[in-house]
C-alpha cells in the first residue's frame, strides 16, 4: 500500500512543508490585517475595497478570500485583535479604580475612548457596519463584547451592594443605556471632529444623569 504523504514531512531545504505553509498563511493574514486596519482608518469601510487592502498588503485579490470571507469578515478580525491590546490597558488600571461607581463607570469609559480615539475612523466603521441593514453575517456587530459588559455589569451590582444604586434596578438595562450614549457620542468625532476629551467629559456628565436616576428611594 502507498504511503499517503505527510503533511509535515521534511524537504531537502530543511524545515517542514506543512509548517512553511501554515507560516505563510499566517504572514499573509497578518499583511492582510494590518493593510485593512490602516485603509478603513485612513478613508473609511465603504471605500475600502478588497483590491485596495490587497494592493497594500502586497498580496493578491485570491490571497485575501483565501483567508477571509469578506470584507466585513476583515473588520471584525481587524477589532477582535484590537481587544486584546485594550484590555491589556483596562487591566492595568481597572484594579486601581477607586470611588462611587459613577467614577469608576465613567473611568472605563475613558479608557475606551482614548484608545479607540487613536484610529478613530476605524471605529466609526465598525459602528457603521454594525448597524448596516445589510450586516453581513461574518460581521462582529458593535455592542458584543462580553468581556467588556461583564465588567459594567460588575461594577453595577457592586454599586447594588454598596447602596449607591437601587436593587431593584434592570440590569441589563442600565447596561445598555451606558453602551447607547457612548456610541452615540462618537458622532461627535465624525460631525465635528471631537477628540477623545470632549467626548469624555460628555459621557462622565451621562453616567452621572443615568444613575441620578438610579439612586435608592429615602
Amino acid at each position: 500500500m502507498a504511503r499517503r504523504p505527510d503533511p509535515d514531512a521534511a524537504t531537502p531545504g530543511g524545515g517542514t512543508v506543512g509548517r512553511r505553509s501554515r507560516d505563510a498563511e499566517a504572514a499573509t493574514r497578518r499583511k492582510v490585517l494590518e493593510a485593512a486596519r490602516d485603509l478603513f482608518n485612513e478613508i473609511g469601510y465603504d471605500e475600502t475595497t478588497i483590491r485596495a487592502i490587497a494592493e497594500r498588503a502586497g498580496v493578491s485579490v485570491g490571497s485575501v478570500f483565501t483567508t477571509f470571507a469578506s470584507k466585513a469578515d476583515v473588520l471584525s478580525q481587524v477589532m477582535d485583535d484590537r481587544v486584546d491590546a485594550l484590555f491589556s490597558e483596562l487591566d492595568r488600571v481597572a484594579r486601581h479604580l477607586r470611588g462611587s461607581v459613577v467614577d469608576r463607570v465613567s473611568s472605563v469609559f475613558a479608557i475606551h475612548y482614548d484608545f479607540e480615539c487613536r484610529r478613530v475612523k476605524l471605529f466609526l466603521a465598525h459602528i457603521a457596519a454594525s448597524f448596516s441593514p445589510s450586516l453581513d453575517p461574518s460581521t462582529i456587530p458593535f455592542g458584543r463584547n462580553a468581556r467588556f459588559k461583564a465588567m459594567l455589569l460588575d461594577m453595577i451590582a457592586d454599586g447594588v451592594s454598596r447602596g449607591e444604586v437601587r436593587p431593584d434596578c434592570d440590569h441589563d438595562l442600565v447596561l445598555d443605556t451606558l453602551m447607547a450614549a457612548y456610541a452615540w457620542n462618537y458622532r461627535l468625532a465624525a460631525q465635528k471632529g471631537a477628540d477623545a476629551g470632549h467626548m469624555t467629559a460628555l459621557m462622565e456628565r451621562q453616567v452621572a444623569l443615568i444613575f441620578d436616576g438610579l439612586r435608592p428611594q429615602a
